[in-house]
């Protein structure tokens, strides 16, 4: 348990107005953090709060909402205050009240998505690396989104699938996935979008007939990614798949990229919680090869 006092004076050094008499409230939704409502002066805040070393991880998660909040296609809650104590990381958001999204929700989001996916950079990357989960993001930029994903994602996971146990035909058969998946981008170009980068079912949720996104893991890739997310644990209806497609249709042969890009999440889950995710990945690899192959 956090010193909460301490927590509060710095908050308070934030200008959040604590109340004299506020007591944390456990919320759930804290997989990788503990997450807590917090009664201010104004308003209740949510705050989220870990070890010391969890700072990095909180600060960069609080830039991910800021630069999505910036674009000013999706709500986005807003960012009050981060930082560190003696024995505890806290970040402090805007609390918002959710309710039971409707199929208006979901069509406006997938309007909202189409529109934020279309804010772009000049290259693929971030200023920064953050954490999907709790493991390491590299995000360093590449004028390359092939070469990138190569390295900083696919590459990175299998090296850390290895390092965890996970050797042997996982490894062989993403050795010829990763020299052969360039194929995929033949006659496509992505371009640089800017990504929630974690967008499953449970990070989003509806308040007030719209979407609020939330616990992302931020970087400038291809918008693919984000919807082969949303394909992998469910949490999305077809409103939102159809208004994303008519706003900004899917590009020809996206349906093995999505593969591509859905392994990168599922051997993250491999490593952050072990083999009951092997076989999933290693169809989803021999997908992909059979779709590079010849």
């Amino acid at each position: 348990m956090p010193d909460w006092q301490d927590i509060f004076a710095a908050l308070r050094e934030d200008a959040v107005s604590v109340a004299d008499n506020a007591s944390p409230r456990p919320v759930g939704g804290g997989d990788i953090s503990a997450a807590w409502q917090i009664d201010t002066d104004d308003a209740a805040v949510f705050v989220k709060t870990g070890p010391g070393n969890s700072l990095d991880m909180f600060e960069a998660e609080a830039e991910g909402l800021r630069e999505l909040r910036a674009v000013k296609a999706v709500r986005v809650p807003d960012v009050l205050a981060c930082g560190v104590t003696a024995d505890a990381a806290y970040l402090a958001i805007e609390w918002i009240e959710f309710d039971r999204p409707t199929s208006g929700t979901e069509r406006l989001f997938g309007q909202q998505l189409a529109v934020m996916h279309r804010n772009c950079k000049k290259k693929f990357g971030w200023h920064r690396d953050n954490t999907i989960g709790k493991t390491p993001q590299h995000n360093q930029w590449s004028s390359d989104w092939v070469e990138f994903f190569r390295h900083q994602r696919l590459g990175f996971q299998l090296q850390l699938a290895s390092s965890n146990g996970f050797g042997g035909e996982l490894q062989s058969a993403g050795t010829e996935l990763s020299e052969n998946f360039a194929l995929l981008f033949h006659d496509y170009q992505p371009a640089a979008s800017i990504l929630h980068g974690d967008l499953w079912g449970g990070n989003w949720a509806a308040t007030n007939g719209q979407a609020v996104i939330f616990d992302p893991a931020v970087y400038y890739g291809d918008r693919e990614s984000d919807i082969a997310m949303t394909k992998l644990f469910g949490g999305f209806g077809p409103e939102f798949y159809a208004a994303y497609q008519e706003s900004w249709p899917m590009e020809p042969g996206y349906e093995n990229r999505l593969k591509l890009y859905q392994l990168y999440h599922i051997l993250n889950h491999l490593n952050l919680f072990g083999s009951a995710y092997l076989g999933r990945a290693m169809r989803l690899i021999r997908d992909i090869n059979a779709s590079t192959a010849g």
